[in-house]
């Protein structure tokens, strides 16, 4: 039973590394948001790409604020501190109660 339980933590763990990447992306595009960057630069272009998909959907439910401030990156970070509190706790809590 150990195997699984070593198996569950290092799923939990890839999990939380690919969480924070993203988060570490999505604050990338949106301090690339406020500065006037070329957008057919291919690192812009990978950012929008990446991040978009994730964004597209809750501006949609979330309008904009004020003078166009787009609060979707903040939700999207909410979640992923939100899965890396809960899923990722409860994976490896799961993983150390199998070993």
């Amino acid at each position: 039973m150990f195997i699984i339980g070593h198996l569950v933590v290092a799923i939990a763990k890839i999990i939380q590394l690919f969480v924070n990447l993203y988060m570490f992306i999505i604050i990338i595009s949106a301090l690339i948001s406020w500065l006037h960057v070329d957008p057919y630069n291919p690192l812009v272009q990978i950012l929008y790409q990446l991040t978009e998909p994730v964004l597209r959907p809750i501006r949609r439910y979330l309008p904009l604020m004020g003078r166009g401030i787009d609060f979707s990156p903040i939700i999207v970070i909410a979640i992923c501190i939100f899965i890396n509190n809960f899923l990722v706790s409860s994976l490896i809590d799961i993983g150390m109660q199998l070993r």
